[in-house]
């Protein structure tokens, strides 16, 4: 659309690569399928600019990547028609060309905010509640909770009764208010905190049951506890294992439920996805080792690492096929996937390599810094940037950029992330 809208001429818009399966001309542009379905392209003329006059490939150790760049100028000259000279796209402003290029990841962002806003205003977002899910008999020492899980021997002599219980609260029970502040269904984490806060002091808690509120007294015990980051979640060592604190406990679990969100939220969940994107990108190699040693080894996958569409399909499929979750709770998992995958598609495409989009936006800013140092310093115009001469680079992306799709592909096939136990 920015393409059109700027006068260059489009040749193809195509989804897929390889042969051409389907296609239909409209006006100046073919639009159809191509055999490959892993992607897509949009062909814009005039991408590379002719060489310089008396450019020549030379008989050097360069020469082959010299032939590479002479050859697709050549190609993109071949697609030139009468009238084209002021349509190509090199010859745009670099703004403009900007704006093309961003076309597909601000579309990708578009989609990624609409349907993060679906799922957080019309679905929700799952958290924990203030509605009591479990309550412990006792206090089980932080270091003998894994060894006890499962062996059926619960407490023991010495270990001192869990205050909720003493208390009398009860699975199903509803906190309204703690030590004099009022709740609401949505603040488990606040709860959390004024929890840890009050070891050793009696406070007085309010609670709903059966529709009728009753009140207590607690007093949360000073214990070992996991140590909890800003989000409330547990904070691991640089050594990996689990940080822990002194801090208030009452021995009591919360209800999970699905909470409708202000359409205000939407922004911050977003930047929250793109941060979080940004940094599985920054790690990626790391990443895709791990993902190769666990697809050939014993090795479980990391379920935060990158999957393939193979793995994204599998999961949708899983989440489908779910006849004990709640429709809504399985649709909202699934506008939350697709959600995800297209702000991952918005990050990934900004990477700022050819022929990524953003290898192109990188082009044409190196372009106007190249130019307005030029100005400043009242030298000769050095004109556009050839992204051509880039092009051995751009087959070494693209030829890594395959290898891991493959290797994606056959981890999602044979060792698939498992989110649901």
């Amino acid at each position: 659309m920015p393409a059109k809208l700027f006068k260059v001429r489009v040749p193809q818009y195509m989804i897929g690569f390889g042969p051409t399966i389907w296609s239909r001309r409209r006006g100046e542009t073919e639009y159809g399928f191509k055999a490959l379905p892993l992607g897509g392209f949009v062909s814009m003329i005039g991408m590379y600019p002719p060489a310089r006059d008396g450019e020549e490939v030379r008989q050097t150790s360069t020469g082959m990547f010299q032939q590479l760049a002479n050859d697709a100028r050549r190609a993109s000259a071949e697609q030139l028609q009468p009238g084209d000279e002021n349509r190509m796209f090199y010859k745009l402003p670099v703004w403009k060309r900007v704006v093309i290029m961003l076309g597909g990841p601000a579309m990708n962002l578009l989609i990624g905010t609409v349907l993060i806003g679906v799922l957080i205003t019309g679905f929700g977002t799952l958290q924990s509640t203030t509605t009591v899910s479990e309550v412990y008999r006792c206090v089980v020492p932080l270091d003998q909770q894994e060894q006890r899980s499962g062996t059926g021997d619960g407490c023991r002599a010495g270990d001192p009764q869990a205050p909720a219980y003493a208390a009398g609260l009860r699975p199903g029970d509803v906190i309204t208010s703690f030590n004099g502040q009022r709740l609401g269904e949505a603040d488990w984490q606040v709860l959390t905190e004024m929890i840890r806060a009050e070891a050793g002091h009696e406070v007085a808690v309010t609670y709903l049951r059966d529709g009728t509120e009753h009140a207590t007294t607690i007093t949360p015990l000073l214990t070992e506890r996991p140590q909890l980051d800003i989000n409330g979640n547990p904070v691991a060592t640089a050594d990996g294992t689990m940080a822990t604190v002194q801090a208030g406990f009452i021995g009591m679990g919360a209800e999970a439920r699905l909470i409708r969100q202000p359409v205000t939220e939407v922004p911050a969940m977003v930047w929250e996805n793109v941060t979080h994107v940004a940094a599985i990108v920054l790690d990626l190699p790391a990443r895709l080792v791990a993902v190769g040693q666990a697809a050939f080894s014993d090795a479980p996958r990391d379920p935060d690492g990158p999957v393939s569409v193979v793995g994204v399909g599998r999961i949708a499929g899983e989440v489908s096929a779910m006849e004990d979750v709640p429709v809504e709770n399985r649709a909202a998992t699934l506008v939350g996937l697709v959600a995800g995958l297209n702000i991952a598609l918005f990050v990934f495409n900004l990477i700022p390599l050819l022929p990524l989009d953003g290898g192109h936006i990188a082009g044409a800013l190196w372009e106007a810094l190249r130019r307005g140092v030029a100005r400043v310093f009242r030298r000769r115009d050095p004109g556009p940037v050839d992204i051509a001469k880039a092009l051995p680079l751009t087959y070494v992306v693209a030829t890594l950029l395959l290898g891991m799709g493959v290797l994606l592909i056959y981890a999602d096939i044979v060792k698939p992330v498992n989110l649901f136990g």
